[in-house]
């Protein structure tokens, strides 16, 4: 297993993803998540489908788990923001 190497603001950028991802799955007809549902549900289901549609590149298959998901829809959300987003580095 890889080391993940944190990006600024990784928190809010995934929490970020959830919400946006959320929207994303339900407008693609791929289901809608209950106010309940647990964040690592989303986040696998979010993840699966983004791979699914070549939004995101999968992982490998040694790095396939939750901690790496989580940190690639950050990823895929910090890339996804306008330029001057608060969240956005750089």
């Amino acid at each position: 297993m890889s080391a993940i190497k944190k990006i600024h603001h990784e928190k809010e950028l995934l929490s970020e993803a959830i919400r946006i991802g959320s929207a994303y799955f339900e407008k693609r007809g791929a289901g809608k998540f209950d106010p309940d549902d647990h964040a690592d549900l989303k986040v696998r289901a979010i993840y699966t489908l983004l791979v699914k549609d070549n939004l995101i590149q999968p992982l490998a298959k040694q790095d396939d788990d939750l901690p790496h998901m989580k940190h690639k829809l950050a990823l895929w959300m910090e890339r996804t923001l306008p330029a001057d987003h608060p969240l956005k580095t750089g």
